[in-house]
């Protein structure tokens, strides 16, 4: 399938790099740190980079744009999002406030620009429009369309994990790509039913994010301080993920490994996007993308081991 990402000549490759750690998710980086984890994946072969404002209140893009800052820029795929200002709250302190306008767009885009250190953005992604979608539409989708109209950047897109949201977007407008967040994955394929074929249909590419579920599909043995949607998981979903372990195990393959062949398994998928709190394990993250690369599971037996636990 070709996409309408690969036709305006933009081509992320099978991995990419989420930087909401870079803006300290979590875990708390120093600068050295996060400056690794992103010479790590360019070691790894990654050439995709995706950011946001919302990520550290403008950290994580700083962060980037100085790791990335010696790289040729014809090199890299780069993303980031639009949709959330970051301001002053008149009290010395900064906040980010909701802002889906087409001046409110241009804000944004500058601003990252400044902190990343670029020339331009590869694709502009509307960031969690859920309770804003008609000005998404009306508003900040034409205002990134006429820029990538006239070549200020190259591409649209919308990043959430609400699929409902995803498939209003896809339906009234004319995206290059979405990011879903969450929600093709062993434990959450809810957006396979509807938004993939869709996606297939109009030649969207798709940006699978958060394969991971935040983390507790990240290891073999999910345990109960496991992240899942960046809370604590359920009985329900902790047993479902134990499962979906077991049934890797039983072909020989650990969980990541199955839930990222799973993630790439989709039609229109361009890239995997995952992050990481460190250099050591985003690399342990690319030895396992390499091996579900190079194997072939049987995904319908582990998520028949998830069962009806799994979001649907």
């Amino acid at each position: 399938m070709t996409t309408r990402l690969a036709r305006r000549g933009l081509h992320p490759g099978d991995l990419g790099l989420g930087t909401a750690q870079l803006g300290d998710l979590f875990h708390r980086l120093t600068d050295a740190e996060a400056t690794a984890i992103v010479d790590t994946a360019w070691e790894a072969g990654i050439r995709y980079f995706d950011t946001a404002p919302h990520y550290g209140l403008g950290l994580a893009e700083a962060r980037l744009g100085t790791a990335l800052r010696q790289r040729e820029r014809d090199d890299y795929v780069l993303s980031t999002k639009v949709g959330r200002l970051i301001v002053d709250d008149g009290a010395g302190e900064r906040t980010r406030v909701f802002d889906f306008s087409a001046s409110g767009v241009a804000r944004s885009l500058d601003a990252s620009r400044e902190r990343l250190g670029v020339d331009r953005i590869d694709i502009a992604l509307i960031h969690d429009p859920e309770g804003h979608a008609e000005q998404a539409v009306s508003a900040a989708y034409p205002a990134l369309a006429a820029l990538r109209d006239r070549g200020e950047i190259g591409a649209v897109g919308v990043g959430t994990k609400d699929v409902a949201t995803l498939l209003r977007v896809v339906e009234r407008t004319d995206v290059d790509a979405v990011m879903v967040a969450g929600r093709l994955t062993l434990l959450d394929h809810s957006a396979a039913d509807e938004l993939v074929p869709l996606c297939a249909e109009r030649g969207v590419a798709i940006l699978n994010a958060g394969v991971f579920n935040s983390g507790i599909l990240a290891g073999d043995a999910p345990a109960s301080t496991s992240h899942f949607d960046y809370g604590e998981p359920s009985s329900r979903v902790l047993a479902a993920a134990r499962r979906a372990a077991a049934a890797a195990r039983d072909q020989g393959a650990g969980l990541p490994v199955a839930a990222l062949q799973y993630a790439r398994s989709f039609p229109g998928v361009a890239s995997v996007v995952v992050g990481a709190d460190s250099a050591a394990q985003l690399a342990t993250t690319a030895g396992w993308m390499r091996a579900a690369m190079g194997e072939r599971l049987d995904l319908r037996a582990v998520l028949d081991a998830v069962g009806a636990d799994a979001m649907m």
